[in-house]
């Protein structure tokens, strides 16, 4: 039953990836090849696709530490450490090389010391249109990588540590809501000023919802359980609640600040909620596959990672050629052009630092659930 009840929710969080790195690359297509809206509010609100990623790596990575602490298992920092650096450095090491060794075809309007690179701090002053910049979601789930674990050992130390650790989490989302008001006061009234959409303490709240859901699943059992028998209401209300919330933000509703300071932190929340229905076996989004998902998801970090510089490759090519980027036959033949990149690094860099990550590192666990095939990150990445 246990084996079952894992296939199920491995198919629905399969559906959940494939939809983020789709919307990925629907905002990328747009802003790097196009240039117009080849999808109209879909594309508009693509770059939602990173904050969906957040959400889940906060649930996968929360769950390894905290289903751990739960079982009273003897949790080891380095190993930790080490399995997540075979599982993120191969991939985007190789990505940071092409853009240092091609620069002429690769560069943005600047680019940030290597050092910043190798250490994930290039998010720090990050601006529109430099180089590589699409890592900023790598440095803020890096960061949150050394944080957490560190973060639930000191917790678990603490008398009453599931009031504390229920504390915290509440607390650091009012702290990144805070961040992002006094950035916006800041930095022009702007929800997307880069100094607030790139910045570390305004976007890591998004991580915590995840890692809420786990906090349910391993100490709170019972309601976890009777909440997921919800799992079709979890799913409308979490759509509808993620619709709302995007057309808000994108639209500054009721004002900028108001969605600039609660916006990223609500979007997070719903896709919290539909985290929850893609948990639950009794859900549609479980239940049902969407063909080609498992493989997309399977293949979403080394994607993230390779189909921007492609489109970067592809434009100027398309432009000279004056093709009609907006044609449907031109949007499928970029994308595949994209995945099909993601797909070269994911089979001849991903996968064999992944096969030496299990001979040195073998689960102690007969399965590690919900990271089912391997995937993203932010995106694979998380398992």
């Amino acid at each position: 039953m246990i084996q079952k009840n894992e296939l199920v929710r491995a198919k629905g969080l399969d559906t959940l990836r494939a939809i983020a790195i789709a919307l990925v690359l629907m905002t990328h297509y747009t802003g790097f090849v196009s240039g117009s809206p080849t999808f109209g509010f879909v594309g508009r609100v693509g770059w939602a696709g990173v904050d969906l990623f957040f959400v889940l790596s906060g649930y996968l990575i929360g769950n390894q530490i905290l289903s751990a602490i739960a079982r009273q298992e003897d949790f080891s920092l380095k190993v930790f450490f080490a399995k997540r650096l075979l599982r993120t450095l191969p991939n985007y090491y190789v990505v940071l090389a092409a853009y240092f060794l091609l620069p002429d075809l690769l560069k943005g309007s600047s680019t940030a010391p290597l050092w910043r690179f190798l250490t994930f701090t290039q998010n720090f002053g990050l601006e529109y249109g430099q180089t590589f910049s699409h890592s900023w979601s790598l440095c803020i789930e890096e960061q949150f990588y050394l944080v957490l674990p560190l973060a639930v050992l000191a917790v678990a130390s603490c008398r009453n540590a599931l009031r504390v650790g229920w504390t915290v989490i509440v607390g650091a989302i009012l702290v990144g809501m805070a961040a992002r008001g006094m950035a916006w006061v800041a930095d022009g009234h702007d929800a997307f000023a880069a100094e607030t959409y790139y910045s570390t303490l305004g976007r890591f709240d998004e991580l915590l919802p995840g890692v809420a859901i786990a906090m349910l699943k391993n100490f709170h059992g019972a309601l976890y359980e009777k909440i997921l028998r919800k799992g079709n209401l979890l799913l409308v209300v979490g759509l509808a609640a993620v619709i709302a919330t995007l057309y808000c933000v994108n639209q500054g509703f009721p004002d900028t600040m108001l969605s600039t300071t609660l916006g990223f932190s609500l979007l997070a929340m719903s896709y919290a909620l539909l985290l929850m229905a893609a948990l639950s076996p009794s859900s549609i989004l479980s239940r049902v596959g969407v063909p080609g998902a498992t493989s997309l998801a399977m293949w979403s970090y080394a994607v993230y990672l390779m189909h921007k510089p492609i489109f970067m490759l592809a434009a100027p090519h398309l432009r000279r050629m004056n093709v009609d980027t907006g044609a449907p036959l031109t949007v499928l033949l970029v994308f595949a052009a994209g995945i099909f990149g993601g797909w070269l690094l994911f089979r001849c860099v991903e996968t064999p630092f992944m096969r030496l990550r299990a001979r040195w590192y073998p689960s102690k666990q007969a399965s590690e659930s919900e990271c089912g095939s391997v995937l993203f990150t932010a995106a694979a990445r998380h398992c």
